[in-house]
């Protein structure tokens, strides 16, 4: 069975936590307006244990919901988190090709094309070592 979401931000209010692997600007932000951040970050796990999905599911989620909204750099967060979460580059494929029906050949297209992205990266990252 399925575990409730945990994560790992501990951003309380006042005190945003900003990892060196998060793009620039959120790096940025998160130093001009760290309270606003930190209230954002809270937000975001507040609403992850608001219900019994697991991290994975959680994950994938997040994932559709970038791709339907049409959000590239949202889609390639999501990618990476979802395969920091244990998911694989098909099940994020598969994400992306569910999404056929209901906003199109051409956005699924796009979304795989997001989730190739990533995934190439990674595999390129991984040759590096």
């Amino acid at each position: 069975m399925a575990t409730r979401a945990q994560t790992t931000r501990t951003s309380k209010p006042g005190k945003a936590k900003v990892s060196p692997k998060t793009p620039g600007s959120y790096q940025r932000f998160g130093i001009e307006q760290p309270t606003i951040l930190a209230h954002y970050e809270a937000l975001g796990l507040a609403c992850a244990q608001a219900g019994p999905l697991d991290t994975r599911t959680i994950a994938l989620c997040k994932l559709a919901l970038s791709f339907g909204a049409g959000l590239e750099g949202a889609a390639h967060s999501h990618c990476r988190k979802a395969l920091e979460a244990g998911c694989t580059a098909d099940e994020l494929m598969h994400v992306a090709i569910l999404g056929a029906p209901t906003i199109g050949f051409p956005s699924m297209m796009r979304n795989r094309g997001w989730v190739e992205d990533v995934v190439k990266a990674r595999a390129s990252r991984s040759t590096k070592k």
